[in-house]
């Protein structure tokens, strides 16, 4: 049998509804086709996305799975009323009882990021991004005492992904530098981080898997080599216990664990969300 169609719409992105939904379909051990279906924001484009659902359904013999973030009274009245999928309505399903208990009315806001020219909070994403490039992998040494975490680590331990992640979603302005063979024989972080120890976080990885992840990288090199892999991450920790800096390994955990992580330990007090 086919996988499962599973439909998202919205009349935003759709972050939320794939978010949301895909969180609910990881608690079943199959694969389902995914369908995007964002910025449904007319009767005519929900007209449209109803054919779809249904002729998907007439296709395959069976109700396609339907998430819809969607607020718009007289666009999600079109998907109610045509729509022969299984219809999961996140928002009535969460937002009216809401109402109910809060006895306030939702604003009924179209999409996260609806009117971004005068949200301030996306002004601050957009600026942490750009920092946390600008300082990526120990680019620039200006502007630290901007930043809200400093992430150090040897080379490809997840300190860029995780740092982009940390702007992305949160707003955090995160600089990133690797450990190398210089700070080693110091026996000290790098200079500039010195007066900024409060922000930094360490990641560290098993060699074996640095090795693999290397390798990918530059074959068969003294960098990739298991040797090589072992001092350098065996050094980084040691360096990290004598700083006194908290650090966790990133080996088995997704960059999701590893930012909720580092927000619990870092706690900082400009957090978007």
């Amino acid at each position: 049998m086919a996988n499962p169609s599973v439909f998202f719409i919205s009349d935003g992105t759709g972050i939320t509804a794939e978010t949301f939904g895909n969180a609910i379909l990881a608690q079943f051990e199959m694969k389902f086709r995914h369908i995007r279906l964002p910025f449904i924001d007319s009767v005519d484009k929900a007209h449209q996305a109803v054919r779809q659902i249904n002729h998907t359904g007439e296709v395959e013999g069976r109700r396609p799975i339907v998430f819809t973030t969607l607020v718009d009274m007289d666009v999600l009245q079109v998907i109610h009323a045509g729509c022969k999928g299984m219809l999961l309505d996140m928002f009535g399903t969460f937002v009216n009882p809401l109402e109910q208990e809060l006895g306030v009315k939702s604003n009924h806001r179209i999409g996260r990021f609806s009117d971004v020219s005068k949200s301030k909070e996306y002004h601050d994403r957009i600026e942490a991004i750009n920092f946390s490039l600008a300082h990526d992998d120990g680019q620039l040494n200006r502007d630290l005492e901007s930043a809200d975490v400093i992430l150090v680590g040897v080379s490809r331990s997840g300190k860029t992904p995780t740092s982009l992640y940390l702007a992305m979603q949160h707003g955090l302005k995160a600089a990133n530098y690797p450990l190398i063979p210089e700070d080693f024989e110091r026996q000290q972080l790098p200079p500039a981080l010195l007066p900024h120890k409060k922000k930094i976080f360490g990641l560290t990885i098993q060699p074996e898997r640095l090795s693999e992840i290397r390798n990918e990288r530059r074959p068969n090199s003294k960098y990739a080599s298991l040797p090589n892999c072992r001092a350098e991450v065996s050094d980084a920790e040691a360096m990290m216990r004598r700083s006194g800096i908290r650090w966790l390994s990133t080996t088995h955990k997704s960059i999701e664990e590893i930012a909720t992580t580092i927000l619990q330990e870092i706690n900082p007090e400009r957090l978007t969300y």
